[in-house]
C-alpha cells in the first residue's frame, strides 16, 4: 500500500446529529465513504460474515476507499493464536471478497495473552503464508514489546493505542511500513470525545508519518456517546485545509 492518510471510525454508523454531513442518498456505509476513505469493521471479530456480505460492502465504495477488518476473537482470545489455521482459511475466505478494497488486517490480543516466542512466530507466519498486506498488532500485554524483531521481520506493525495499555503503546511500533493509531477515547475510554487541541497534535504526528512515505493509519474507537465521527471528521478537514492554505 502506497504512502497515505487513511481517517475512519470503527464501524460505519452514522449519528442523526451527523447526517447533514454526508450525502442523504445510499446505504449508512455508502453515505459513511461519501467522506471518509477508511473505516474499522469490528463486527467480524464476534461473529462471520458471509464472503458475498464483503463481497457487498466492497462493492459500496469508492475505489480508494480502504476496510480494516479485525481478527475474529475464535483465533485471538479462545485460541489464543495456536492450532487456528482451520480458522484462518475460514476468516481469510471471508473477507478477502473485499478484494483491493481490504487495506489492512488488525489482531488485538487480551490482556492476559503474553508474548511466547513460539507460538507468536508459529501464528504470524501462518498468518504471512495465507495473506501478503497490511497487518497490525494491538497486544494488552507488555511481554509483547520483547516482540519488536519478530514483528519487524513479518512486516506487521504494532498499533498506537490511546490509551495506552503498555509502556510505549502510545507510539506505533513493530515494523515501520505501516502505523496504525486506534484511539478508543480518553480519560473515559469509548466515550470521551478528543476535541480539536488534542486533535491537531494527533494530526501533526500523522503527516509527519505520511511524508516519511509510510501509509498511515488513524481509527477513531471512541463510538459509545456517538463522539468517533466528530472527531474524524474535524481531523479530516484539519488536514484538507492544509492543502488548502
Amino acid at each position: 500500500m502506497t504512502a497515505a492518510l487513511y481517517v475512519g471510525c470503527a464501524g460505519w454508523s452514522l449519528p442523526r446529529e451527523q447526517w447533514s454531513a454526508f450525502e442523504g442518498e445510499g446505504t449508512h456505509l455508502q453515505r459513511y465513504a461519501s467522506r471518509l476513505k477508511a473505516v474499522e469493521i469490528n463486527s467480524s471479530f464476534y461473529r462471520p460474515h458471509l464472503p458475498k456480505t464483503y463481497q457487498r460492502w466492497a462493492q459500496s465504495v469508492p475505489a480508494t476507499f480502504r476496510f480494516s477488518v479485525k481478527v475474529p476473537k475464535r483465533i485471538t482470545h479462545e485460541l489464543r493464536l495456536q492450532h487456528c489455521e482451520t480458522a484462518l482459511d475460514e476468516f481469510l475466505q471471508q473477507c478477502l471478497q473485499l478484494g483491493e478494497t481490504l487495506g489492512c488486517l488488525l489482531v488485538q490480543l487480551p490482556p492476559s495473552l503474553r508474548y511466547e516466542p513460539t507460538v507468536a512466530a508459529t501464528f504470524f507466519r501462518a498468518l504471512r503464508q495465507r495473506y501478503e498486506g497490511v497487518v497490525v498488532l494491538e497486544p494488552r500485554h507488555a511481554s509483547w514489546l520483547e516482540a519488536e524483531a519478530l514483528l519487524q521481520d513479518l512486516h506487521i506493525g504494532r498499533v498506537a493505542a490511546d490509551p495506552p495499555v503498555i509502556d510505549t503503546g502510545e507510539a506505533p511500533g513493530g515494523w515501520q511500513g505501516v502505523r496504525y493509531w486506534r484511539l478508543h477515547g480518553s480519560p473515559r475510554i469509548y466515550h470521551s470525545a478528543y476535541g480539536p487541541e488534542r486533535l491537531r497534535a494527533y494530526l501533526q504526528q500523522l503527516r509527519a508519518s505520511v511524508e516519511e512515505g509510510i501509509c498511515t493509519w488513524c481509527i477513531f474507537d471512541n463510538t459509545a456517546s456517538g463522539h468517533a465521527l466528530a472527531d474524524a471528521l474535524y481531523l479530516l478537514d484539519l488536514h484538507l485545509q492544509h492543502f488548502q492554505a
